[in-house]
């Protein structure tokens, strides 16, 4: 008789929203998954690399819907997986970046369930990158630091008003809702003109942008009918997106640009 083969759990991060950004290797797990839990901030779209015959179940949580609870997935994975399933926790971004993946190994491992982890593209990074904004710049700021706006017990996260004191990039998942208290904390410091980006969907066909400051943000997003999910970014690095820096760049390479059109062939 043959033995029970052994279940495990593979957590997968499916990056920021476009499905042609998961890695290799989330698409090799997705291939040899019996079940698969997705959130959502998963594409769904990433669903099709499973087998037909994978269980595939939504436990995603949105504002004020839970399909399941973090104690009932935790117990969904175990239970899967001690069935001798190999499951697959499929999620948006990074299972570690705010994505509660370390809950879910912690809870595996103590039931000695055999667990990998498998990084994903962090929305924190690529989306304000695909905006062609770096979280870093050389002679602009030293730092990035990526945080949420809202703590455990849903209270405004004190982490807000130290990051506003430095001169880093504030990158703010799930902030949407706290975005008037966001808004006043950088205005206690004085940075009332610093500039603001907001990327709705980011990385999708869907996606939308806000860009403004902290003085005018709100305005920005009641214009632009801006919502969830989104993520926020605050730095003087939002000014190097390209609706933005056309005329810095022009001056600061048009000396080059003469340069080298001087040594150029004139075009007949």
């Amino acid at each position: 008789m043959k033995s029970k083969s052994k279940g495990k759990l593979t957590l997968v991060g499916g990056g920021p929203g476009d499905p042609d950004l998961i890695t290799i290797k989330g698409v090799k797990a997705l291939q040899a998954a019996d079940v698969v839990l997705y959130d959502a901030l998963s594409n769904d779209a990433l669903l099709e690399y499973a087998p037909i015959n994978a269980e595939k179940i939504f436990v995603g949580k949105r504002p004020d819907f839970h399909r399941y609870t973090q104690d009932e997935i935790n117990l969904l994975i175990v239970e899967k997986a001690l069935a001798g399933k190999h499951v697959v926790r499929l999620k948006g971004g990074d299972p570690f970046v705010f994505g509660r993946g370390h809950e879910e190994l912690e809870y595996a491992k103590v039931f000695n369930i055999e667990t990998t982890i498998v990084p994903g593209i962090s929305s924190s990074i690529s989306v304000p990158e695909l905006q062609e904004v770096p979280l870093t710049r050389r002679g602009i700021n030293e730092s990035f630091w990526v945080m949420t706006a809202t703590t455990k017990f849903g209270q405004f996260s004190n982490d807000i008003a130290v990051a506003a004191q430095s001169s880093a990039t504030v990158v703010i998942l799930m902030g949407m809702r706290k975005l008037p208290l966001i808004v006043e904390a950088f205005q206690k410091q004085g940075k009332e003109d610093t500039p603001v980006m907001i990327v709705q969907n980011g990385s999708l066909p869907n996606e939308k942008i806000g860009l403004g400051t902290i003085n005018n943000i709100q305005e920005v997003v009641e214009r632009e009918q801006l919502s969830s999910p989104a993520i926020i970014v605050i730095g003087e690095v939002v000014q190097l997106h390209p609706h933005l820096n056309a005329e810095y760049l022009r001056q600061k390479y048009s000396p080059q640009m003469a340069q080298i059109a001087k040594g150029l062939p004139r075009s007949a």
